[in-house]
């Protein structure tokens, strides 16, 4: 059978808040043009974290993210909360950073759904 244009699987969208399934959706698809980082301080990481996640202390963020990623990147911020979360994503994107995704319920949604961890 041939794929045509319109039968071919799409990646799910991005959107500026998502559900830990919807990020793992894009990380099942194969999309490698996608981070995820973690707001949380350095203890809290080391501890536990979702597999794959940079560790960028708020304190850190603006100007790590600047160095290491461009500004069109796909990038998905999680902190202790959802405050934290929405905190961090508000400041990378007044930073210029245009596609920022909160990952809604950070690293306890992500665990509710028995995603990859590191610890």
């Amino acid at each position: 059978m041939a794929f045509t244009q319109s039968n071919l699987p799409t990646p799910p969208p991005f959107q500026s808040q998502a559900t830990a399934d919807e990020l793992q959706s894009r990380l099942n698809w194969g999309e490698p043009a996608l981070t995820i980082i973690d707001v949380r301080d350095r203890e809290a990481f080391n501890k536990e974290s979702i597999r794959g996640a940079v560790p960028l202390p708020m304190s850190e963020l603006v100007s790590e993210a600047r160095a290491n990623f461009e500004t069109t990147r796909d990038i998905y911020v999680y902190g202790n909360d959802d405050d934290e979360t929405r905190l961090a994503a508000t400041t990378l994107r007044e930073a210029g950073f245009e596609r920022v995704a909160e990952l809604k319920s950070g690293l306890n949604g992500w665990k509710a759904i028995a995603a990859p961890v590191e610890s």
